[in-house]
């Protein structure tokens, strides 16, 4: 199936664990089956992805660098939800991806473990920010995977990574015309998925992510506002604007998260639920990350 083709889609199942994330990623049996793809959510933007014999991340922020870092500020980023597995915990990782340079999507204090636990591991990163993603993940420039809008770039055996251009808040563009914050669609073969990044609405967004017609979009959807901008937090997609990207993008379902993690920065979950159920009863399927729940996506009819 070729990117733009969204002939087939698969179907989305919602299967509840009703073990830790830690067991579950220790489980051998717990793993996709062929033709599959399953998720789950770390907080804030990341994800577990994994498909075929492979394990990816997304965007992990499993430290507590921002509280350190913050504390006793305005905005102390405590967290609200605890990290529901550390990076000595896992017992294997084949590629990182990271959408930008805040911490909370390139944490030295997460990526650095992980470089030193798994020293094959490499990491996709915006080519904007090259120098800073060195000092983060720790790694030489070898161990970097460096991409801009507009590449197709072959990360795993038979997958490959598409980033499209994010705006957070502004649609910048270095000297040499790269893009600090992007997206990824990320393609297996079977199973595309869509993460923004960090994001607002921009012209042309909409039609950049059709043209990969992803079957899933992972969207943020704690907004924006005066306070957290001129305070040095930029903001995201509203939950408005996340459902009519994702509808008009042309995506089979999205999972809304970016919520939940630090108190000056979200969403209430009540929100979000009752957003979802108008959106089911209009046939549009929609989910809510949260703990305890995975995404398991076949790429075939059933």
């Amino acid at each position: 199936m070729s990117a733009g083709d969204s002939s087939t889609l698969p179907s989305l199942r919602v299967e509840t664990f009703d073990t830790s994330l830690r067991d579950r990623l220790l489980d051998p049996r717990s793993g996709p089956g062929t033709d599959e793809l399953t998720l789950h959510w770390l907080g804030q933007a990341g994800f577990v992805i994994e498909f075929d014999r492979f394990r990816m991340l997304i965007d992990p922020y499993l430290s507590d660098s921002l509280a350190e870092k913050y504390q006793g500020t305005k905005f102390p980023h405590a967290r609200m939800m605890a990290a529901p597995i550390l990076p000595d915990e896992l017992d294997r990782l084949d590629i990182v991806l990271c959408t930008h340079r805040h911490t909370d999507h390139m944490d030295p204090g997460t990526l650095q473990p992980l470089a030193r636990r798994f020293p094959q591991v490499r990491f996709v990163v915006p080519a904007a920010v090259v120098d800073e993603a060195v000092k983060r993940c720790g790694v030489g420039i070898d161990r970097l995977i460096v991409v801009n809008a507009g590449d197709r770039v072959e990360i795993l055996d038979g997958c490959f990574v598409s980033p499209i251009a994010s705006a957070h808040e502004t649609l910048d563009r270095d000297a040499n015309g790269n893009y600090p914050w992007l997206g990824y669609v990320i393609d297996t073969g079977g199973v595309r998925l869509y993460h923004s990044g960090d994001c607002i609405p921009y012209p042309g967004l909409e039609e950049a992510v059709a043209a990969h017609a992803p079957h899933v979009a992972l969207l943020p959807v704690n907004g924006r506002d005066v306070q957290r901008s001129g305070n040095g937090v930029p903001g995201n997609f509203t939950l408005d604007e996340a459902v009519a990207l994702a509808r008009n993008g042309g995506a089979q379902a999205m999972i809304a998260h970016h919520y939940g993690l630090f108190d000056f920065n979200t969403i209430s979950a009540e929100m979000v639920d009752q957003r979802i159920a108008t959106e089911k009863a209009k046939g549009f399927e929609m989910f809510r990350a949260q703990e305890g729940y995975g995404w398991r996506l076949r790429s075939h009819a059933e």
